[in-house]
C-alpha cells in the first residue's frame, strides 16, 4: 500500500513539474502572466524562464524515471528533492530579506514548498527501501 502511494505521488509530482516546465519552455510570456505572483518578482526574462523550465522538465523526468526504475530511484529522487528544496529555500530567503512580502510564502506553498517537502519525503522513503533490501 505504501509503495503504491509513494509511486502514485511521485507520478503526480512528475506530471506537475513536467507540465509546468513545458509551459515555461513553450510560452514563457504566457507562464509569466498566468502564474500568481511571478510578475511581482522582476521583469519578464524569456531566457531565465526557459532555463528554469528546462530544470522543471528534468525534475519531472527524474521523478518519472524513478517510478519506472527502482535501481536509480533514490539517486534521482534525491537530486530532484535537492533542487526543489533549494528553490523553496530561495523563496523563503526572498521573504527574509524583504524582497517579497510574507504573504508570498502562503501564495507559493502549493507550487513551491509542498512539492519540495513531498519529494524530500519520497527520497527518504526510497532510501529506507534501499536499506531494507
Amino acid at each position: 500500500m505504501m509503495k503504491s502511494t509513494c509511486l502514485g505521488l511521485a507520478l503526480a509530482l512528475a506530471l506537475g513539474a513536467g507540465a509546468n516546465g513545458v509551459f515555461m519552455l513553450v510560452s514563457p510570456d504566457g507562464w509569466y502572466t498566468a502564474v500568481p505572483g511571478v510578475t511581482t518578482t522582476g521583469p519578464f526574462n524569456q531566457h531565465f524562464i526557459r532555463d528554469i523550465g528546462l530544470i522543471f522538465v528534468l525534475a519531472g523526468l527524474g521523478l518519472l524515471t524513478g517510478v519506472a526504475r527502482p535501481a536509480v530511484r533514490t539517486l534521482l529522487w534525491s537530486a530532484t528533492a535537492t533542487w526543489l528544496g533549494g528553490h523553496a529555500l530561495f523563496h523563503l530567503w526572498e521573504v527574509a530579506v524583504g524582497i517579497c512580502a510574507p504573504s508570498a510564502l502562503l501564495r507559493d506553498f502549493a507550487a513551491v514548498s509542498l512539492p519540495a517537502l513531498l519529494t524530500g519525503l519520497l527520497a527518504l522513503w526510497s532510501w529506507a527501501q534501499d536499506r531494507r533490501a
